[in-house]
Parts: C-alpha cells; structure tokens; sequence
C-alpha cells in the first residue's frame, strides 16, 4: 500500500491529470471592470466593484455581500489584491487567491472552487437583419465570452456549421424537450446545456433563456439596453442558478467518508483538485479504492462528483478485486490491510 501512495504522490506532483467536462477556471481571482479614469476617487470604486463582482463569482448570492463581515472588507478590498493594472479602459485586479478564501471563511461565506461546470451556449441572435446562431470563432462570440468571463463560467461554443444553423430555430429554443438540442450537443461533452433567443428591438435587448442540466432545468428572461449587457445578465442568472449546487451553505457540511472505487493514478489527480473544496484528505489506499475524508453535505458533494461523471454505488454493486484469491465460497478474501473496523458516520461510494 505504501508504494502505490508514493506513486500517487507523485502522480500528483507532476500534474497528471484525466481530461474531464469540468474546467479548473484559472482566472477565477482576475475581474475586469470599466473605468472613466485613473483618478484615486475613481480607482478606488472600481476596485470595490471589482470585489463584488468577485463575491458573487465565488458565492452567487447578491445577499453576502450585506453581511458586516463583507461589507468591512469590501470598504477596504485593497488587503485582499496581489496586484492591479490599466488596459484601455478597464482596470485588471488580480486578488490573492489565498488571502481571499481566508477572508470570506473568516467571515462566514462558503465558497464556490474554482472547479467549475463547462456550460455550452446556444445563443440564437435576432436582429432587424436577420437571426443567426453564434458560434466559435465568430466577432459576435466575443460579448459572450467576456460575459462568461466576467460571471465566472467556463463557455464552449458550438461550431454554428451549416447543420446547427438549420436546426437553431426560435421555435426549438422555446421548447421545454431539450432532445433536439441534446442530439446536437454531444459532440461537444459539456456538463450544462444553456439556451438563450435574443431579439432586439426598439434599440434595446431581451432574451429568453434555458438551462439544462441532467436532473432539471430552468429558465428566465432578461432585459438590457445593449447585446453586451444582455450577456452579462444572461450568465449572471445562470451563474446564480448553478451556485448554490457546489456552494456549501454554513452549517451544512459534516465529515463524509468517501470511498472511491476503480480509480488509477491519473484520476488521483482529478479527484484531488475535485475534492479541493471540501478539504478532502487522502485516508488510505485499497487496491483500487481510494478512501477520503471530506467536509460537506452529501447533496453538494454528490454535485460536485458528478463533474467527473462518477455515479453512486451502493455496498453490493461493489466489483470484487480481481487480484483478490476467492474463498471456498467464491467471495473474495478480506485484503491484509483493510480496516480492522468498519467506517462510522456517512459514507458515500463511488466509481466510473
């Protein structure tokens, strides 16, 4: 056992990882925020949008900010950011990542990692000229990917090719069967389904927009005076909706022991920056059964895994090892160093 942990150690160390749908959103402390000037007035406001804009990526919730915790640290934001910068006419603030989360804790706020759902937008855009569906690579891609950015959401587009152009019609964004949709999605392996119509009119913006996810869905409409603003409310909603599955609220978390089963060396990898929120720890190895000891509610944990495309096992489904030796009775021997006692509060399994 002690060498297949120092070979996950070090699978570990050298950043091996299993390629997921999830994506570790890496510039989850970098926020981007409009400025008039670089006057000191004018500076110190934006770094105070700059931190709300950062609460609500890493809670969801406009309400945190209300607290006397937040708002002391919102009055003075300048402790929490390792540096900041001009470029053209915005203001980059990057906040320490560390400093940050130490901050929120201390204050109360329970915390969305920086492991994120990949969301894949369908964004249908009706304009007086014409209705077209946006897709990757195109100039109109940009306003929403700065908006994903700006909301903390890692975006994928579809490929807007001629087959998607002729099945992206209002008419299938407005309904509640996702199919047509899902059909055409796969090729994409994204864990959220985002559907949203456009339309502009009167010089100004709406949309309708649809969120799918494997066990709902959920929709809403915005409104905004320019197509720039109108994606900023349209992943700022979604962002909200999606929060509160991975956000832990206070008092809700207690130890889990999590058992993982069929894991290699490269899922080590995954499962540690999975489990980072919940600080998990490594407990022992089990021939290819990982045990861990995390801090959450089983309904947060179990979204979080689902990331990874895990699904919960029960104790029977569990497979026997193979490189066990079976008993007379064709079940297999207990292994030399499994635990002489068995584990005590809530335990969750799982395997791929």
């Amino acid at each position: 056992m002690r060498s297949i942990y120092r070979l996950l150690v070090l699978c570990l160390a050298l950043g091996v990882t299993l390629p997921s749908q999830a994506e570790l959103f890496r510039s989850l402390y970098q926020v981007r925020e409009p400025v008039s000037g670089q006057q000191a007035e004018e500076r110190a406001g934006a770094l105070q949008r700059a931190f709300d804009t950062l609460l609500l990526r890493l809670t969801g919730d406009a309400e945190v900010g209300k607290s006397k915790a937040v708002v002391a640290l919102r009055e003075d934001p300048q402790q929490l950011i390792s540096k900041y910068g001009y470029e053209g006419e915005h203001i980059v603030v990057e906040f320490d990542p560390g400093t940050t989360e130490r901050s929120l804790r201390g204050a109360g706020v329970s915390l969305w990692g920086a492991n994120r759902p990949t969301v894949l937008g369908w964004w249908l855009s009706e304009r007086v000229e014409g209705t077209q569906l946006v897709g990757d690579g195109q100039d109109s891609a940009a306003p929403l990917r700065a908006a994903a950015q700006h909301r903390g959401l890692p975006l994928r587009l579809p490929l807007a090719d001629l087959s998607e152009q002729l099945l992206a019609t209002p008419e299938a964004f407005a309904a509640s069967d996702r199919q047509v949709l899902s059909d055409a999605s796969e090729r994409y392996d994204a864990d959220v389904l985002l559907a949203v119509h456009a339309s502009e009119a009167d010089s100004s913006w709406q949309a309708q927009w649809k969120v799918w996810l494997e066990d709902g869905q959920h929709d809403g409409k915005v409104k905004a005076d320019t197509s720039e603003a109108l994606a900023d409310a349209v992943m700022l909603a979604v962002s909200q909706y999606l929060a509160p599955r991975y956000v832990v609220a206070p008092g809700a978390a207690s130890d889990i022991t999590l058992e993982i089963i069929g894991a290699d060396f490269a899922r080590f990898a995954e499962l540690d920056r999975l489990l980072e929120p919940f600080g998990g720890s490594l407990l022992r190895v089990e021939s290819d059964r990982l045990v861990y000891r995390v801090n959450a509610s089983p309904e947060q944990l179990r979204a979080q895994l689902s990331l990874a495309r895990l699904h919960e096992v029960s104790e029977d489904e569990q497979p026997l090892d193979a490189r066990q030796p079976l008993s007379q009775d064709g079940t297999a021997d207990e292994p030399a160093d499994a635990p002489a006692t068995p584990e005590t509060g809530t335990v969750l399994r799982y395997g791929w």
